[in-house]
């Protein structure tokens, strides 16, 4: 089965809050096709609003995949964290994650994209964690949730919330893990020349 792995874009988003888990994955599916070709595990593409360019934070332009209309149905939605203040005024931001979060087998937050989840009503009950400078401030904007300390991520089945910029590719990597076997998501990280701990 190949999973459809879409990547949330929006002006100001963090570089390796999502170039480190469309790394991961699309890594991951060139690692697998070396024994099985013909069903790569990840189908990564990136979407925004529109398909405008995106400047990421730092002045990076990306160009998006996809818009909200033209996505097509995803089994995973990866959202990124940044300076995340204007998407959060934006009500339709927070409706098109709901209604996509909504469909998709699991959806998770990278950073400050737990701001962006927590907003979207995805988190509420939930213990999560966020990058640490960022912490008291989602506790004090989502009183309903219940933030974890220092966790690298946190897995609540459909959801899952990971901490700051290089943990989203700790957590990609233990989706893969989840989703794909321990032996690939191992296979990847050793192809990625990256140390990874799979314990949170």
């Amino acid at each position: 089965m190949t999973r459809q792995l879409g990547i949330y874009l929006f002006d100001q988003v963090e570089v390796l809050d999502f170039a480190g888990p469309y790394e991961v994955f699309t890594c991951a599916s060139r690692v697998a096709a070396r024994s099985n070709p013909a069903h790569p595990p990840f189908a990564v593409s990136t979407v925004a609003r529109t398909l405008a360019p995106v400047r990421a934070r730092a002045g990076l332009q990306v160009l998006p995949d996809y818009d909200w209309d033209s996505v097509p149905a995803l089994d995973v939605l990866i959202v990124p964290g940044g300076v995340v203040d204007a998407e959060l005024t934006q009500a339709p931001v927070s409706a098109w994650l709901a209604r996509t979060a909504a469909q998709t087998e699991l959806t998770a937050s990278v950073c400050t994209g737990a701001f962006l989840l927590a907003q979207a009503g995805l988190l509420d009950g939930y213990s999560v964690t966020t990058h640490w400078e960022d912490q008291a401030a989602l506790a004090a904007a989502y009183p309903q949730l219940r933030l974890a300390g220092r966790q690298r991520w946190i897995d609540h089945g459909r959801v899952l919330t990971s901490a700051g910029i290089s943990a989203g590719i700790d957590m990609s990597l233990y989706l893969v893990a989840r989703l794909a076997g321990m032996a690939l998501a191992q296979a990847t990280a050793r192809q990625m020349e990256y140390d990874w701990n799979p314990a949170p």
